[in-house]
C-alpha cells in the first residue's frame, strides 16, 4: 500500500484550463480529464482493487423478481450511508487506505468533494449497464459524480431524453470523467455491452450522499 501511495503522490497532473471541454451541448456538463495516472500506478491500483475489494454480485428488484447480476459491486463511504437504487439498498463500508488516496486524487483533479464511492467490476465486455440516470433521492441534486476507470477501455454513451441525441466517449485505463449540473435530469447514460472486450474493467464512481432525517 505504501508503494502505491508513493506513486499516487508522485503522479503529476497539470491543472486543467478553466475552458475544459464540456462534451454535452446543453442541459448538463460532462468533463473528460483523460488519463491522470501513470501506467505503473494505474496497473498497481487495478490489481489491488481487483484482489482486495469486498466485491458482491449486484442485486435489484424488478416486477416482483429478485435479480442478481454477473457484474459485481462494492459500496464505501465516509459514514455507513444507505444508498438505494434498482429497489435495493446498500450500507457503505469504511474507506480503505487505497480508496482514501484515490478520493484525494480525484478531488484534486476535479475540484469537487465526495463522501462515497460505488465500485463496479465488469469481468468482460459482455457485462454492461443499460440506459439510466443517477438521480436517486440519496444523491446530492445536480452534484458531481466522478468516474475513475481502471482496466479495459470501454465505450461510454450519453443520450438526451428528449432529442435522443447520443454522444460516445472511450474511457481509458487510469482516466477520470465527471458528470454534473443538470445532466441526470436531461440525459441518460450507459456502458454498452460488447463481445470485443475480453478483460475486466473496474469503475469507481465517487458521489455525494445527502443526509436526510
Amino acid at each position: 500500500m505504501n508503494k502505491i501511495s508513493d506513486n499516487l503522490s508522485m503522479d503529476l497532473f497539470e491543472e486543467s484550463d478553466q475552458s475544459l471541454k464540456n462534451w454535452l451541448h446543453r442541459d448538463g456538463t460532462v468533463n473528460y480529464y483523460g488519463v491522470v495516472f501513470s501506467p505503473r500506478t494505474a496497473n498497481a491500483c487495478y490489481q489491488q482493487l481487483l484482489n482486495n475489494t469486498l466485491w458482491r454480485n449486484d442485486e435489484s428488484a424488478m416486477y416482483g423478481k429478485h435479480i442478481m447480476t454477473k457484474r459485481k459491486v462494492a459500496w464505501y463511504g465516509s459514514q455507513p450511508f444507505r444508498y438505494t437504487y434498482s429497489n435495493a439498498s446498500k450500507i457503505a463500508l469504511p474507506w480503505t487506505p487505497l480508496l482514501c488516496k484515490l478520493k484525494e486524487k480525484v478531488e484534486l483533479v476535479t475540484g469537487e468533494s465526495y463522501n462515497s464511492c460505488l465500485l463496479n467490476l465488469y469481468h468482460d465486455g459482455t457485462e454492461g449497464v443499460g440506459w439510466h440516470s443517477d438521480n436517486e433521492k440519496d444523491l446530492k441534486p445536480h452534484g458531481a459524480i466522478a468516474s475513475l476507470t481502471f482496466g479495459a477501455e470501454r465505450k461510454f454513451s450519453f443520450k438526451h431524453k428528449e432529442s435522443k441525441e447520443t454522444i460516445n466517449l472511450l474511457l481509458q485505463h487510469g482516466s477520470i470523467l465527471v458528470m454534473k449540473d443538470e445532466i441526470q435530469h436531461y440525459w441518460l447514460h450507459k456502458l454498452p455491452a460488447t463481445t470485443q472486450i475480453h478483460s475486466p474493467r473496474i469503475n469507481l464512481t465517487f458521489r455525494t450522499i445527502i443526509q436526510t432525517k
